[in-house]
């Protein structure tokens, strides 16, 4: 009968064990999925570990970086100070055994255990015999850790049962240790992409990066350095495709607020309610499909700069809106009444003539005169010839590079060709021009049969004309010759070896096609 009894006894005893158990793993989990600092956390699990079951000393050791050293990662009722102090190398002590070899040690009188080396003198805290257990930390097959835990030697205490539940909580901690070293991981790719990306756009949006040493553009140089470094709003004015918003950005990194946000607003591409909802923002619930709240532009933009493209097309209801924003650094968000406040400097651009819509009643006299304190004007790139070829060369590398074409030059008709042509598109067009050319040539040379058609005149090529087929032959001949001779500095003989023909039909080729190769010839001293 006493031996029934002891069984229900010992029965009764392991069922409170596994609950206690189930109820020490469930607060763990809880609290690593909380996901707060990570010594914060492991503390946290130790403290559990010692109210639930009894384990009452423990710490946490990981490897560190060189994989080396064992450090303490948190200690729990043990001196933090003298922790802080404790290493072990790799193999040393119960600890470092466990993490050199990957698997768990009990150790039930400590007193008898040569390997236990004592660094935190428990004998002395408890003045009696303790029990020791260690389990590994791993992640894969990679131990990058210890979990270890003491208690009073106790023969009726089963320490497999407590290795078991400590086996699991590593496994646990495990899990949570690789979580945060991933994010860790990922949040410094992050900042060291961020970083790259915004060393990079510095020195692509540095003013001696923007193509062109014409007087005009060197005029633009001076006024981009004269008011970067203020917060004065600043009003671009130019032809489209004239690079309004390169003389932006240049602005802006040229700034004290380089390291902040450069937000930048199409306003033509944008209906007037979904351009006030982009620019100021909105509630939850403030239109339909407002499932929740949203910054705008202008809150995003704040501490850095705010780029309004093509503000000529802004209706009136909206200036009268950025009209508050520029004189007081006020606004509200669609749907609110909270005024938000902002620091965020502002730079619009247009192409519109402002002077007229202002006479014409669509644009405010009271919003131009606002945002017109500093005007810069970019020239249209028919009044900067000087400038074609060498924005013509950066684009043939850009685009080279690219295609992974080796081009390495553009002819002399096909420059003769630019130089002419008027550029309604400016440099934008001029770059999808040269886009094209590199596209279609396959000798390393830009001719000005790669040139669109709209290029390709008689007065543009310095040809004989375009219209008929021979003509159309002459001009591909021609081409040919003159970007040979400009190889050779115009000698006849050299040309022809040059083209694989005779020097005699390289002689009626230039005199047929009316060729003036003494152009070509190099000076001598």
């Amino acid at each position: 009968m006493a031996s029934k009894d002891l069984n229900i006894q010992n029965r009764t005893s392991h069922a409170t064990r596994h609950v206690q158990e189930l109820e020490t793993l469930y607060r763990i989990s809880h609290i690593l999925s909380v996901g707060k600092n990570q010594k914060q956390t492991l503390a946290e699990v130790l403290d559990i570990l010692d109210c639930e079951l009894g384990l009452n000393r423990g710490t946490v050791t990981l490897l560190g970086p060189d994989g080396s050293e064992i450090r303490v990662e948190v200690a729990h009722n043990l001196s933090q100070e003298h922790s802080r102090k404790i290493r072990y190398r790799m193999g040393e002590g119960v600890t470092g055994k466990v993490i050199e070899t990957g698997k768990a040690m009990i150790v039930p009188k400590v007193s008898q255990e040569p390997l236990f080396l004592n660094r935190f003198d428990r004998w002395n805290v408890t003045k009696e015999e303790i029990s020791f257990i260690c389990v590994p930390v791993s992640i894969g097959q990679d131990v990058i850790g210890a979990i270890s835990v003491d208690r009073v030697f106790d023969e009726t205490v089963q320490l497999n049962e407590d290795m078991r539940v400590l086996s699991i909580v590593a496994s646990m901690v495990a899990n949570d240790v690789r979580i945060r070293r991933e994010v860790a991981v990922q949040k410094q790719e992050l900042e060291d992409e961020n970083l790259r990306l915004r060393h990079e756009l510095e020195d692509r949006y540095r003013p001696e990066n923007i193509i062109g040493n014409s007087s005009a553009m060197r005029d633009v140089y001076r006024q981009i350095h004269q008011v970067a470094a203020s917060d004065t709003t600043v009003l671009i004015r130019g032809e489209s495709g004239t690079g309004k918003e390169l003389v932006a950005h240049a602005i802006h990194y040229l700034s004290p607020r380089a390291d902040k946000p450069f937000v930048r607003v199409n306003c033509a591409a944008l209906n007037e309610n979904l351009l006030e909802s982009e620019l100021f923002g909105h509630e939850k619930g403030a239109f339909t499909g407002a499932i929740q709240s949203r910054k705008g532009r202008i809150e995003k933009a704040e501490c850095g700069t705010l780029f309004l493209d093509e503000i000529g097309d802004f209706s009136s209801v909206t200036q009268v809106k950025l009209l508050r924003i520029l004189q007081e650094r006020q606004f509200e968000r669609v749907g609110s009444n909270r005024t938000i406040k902002t620091s965020a400097r502002i730079i619009v651009a247009t192409n519109r003539d402002l002077e007229k819509a202002v006479e014409e009643g669509v644009f405010r006299q009271d919003f131009y005169y606002r945002i017109n304190v500093f005007p810069v004007f970019l020239p249209p790139l028919r009044d900067r010839k000087d400038d074609i070829l060498l924005l013509a060369d950066h684009f043939v590398e850009q685009y080279s590079r690219k295609m992974n074409k080796d081009v390495r030059r553009i002819s002399t008709p096909a420059i003769n060709m630019m130089v002419a042509y008027h550029w309604p598109g400016n440099v934008r067009e001029l770059e999808n021009c040269i886009e094209r050319a590199v596209l279609l040539t396959t000798e390393g040379v830009i001719h000005g049969h790669h040139l669109p058609p709209t290029l390709q005149t008689s007065d543009a090529s310095d040809t004989i004309g375009t219209g008929s087929l021979n003509e159309r032959v002459n001009l591909f001949e021609r081409d040919i010759i003159v970007d040979a001779l400009k190889r050779c500095n115009g000698n006849l003989a050299v040309t022809a070896r040059d083209l694989k023909t005779t020097a005699r039909i390289i002689g009626y080729k230039v005199k047929e096609l009316e060729i003036d190769y003494k152009r070509y010839c190099r000076k001598r001293g």
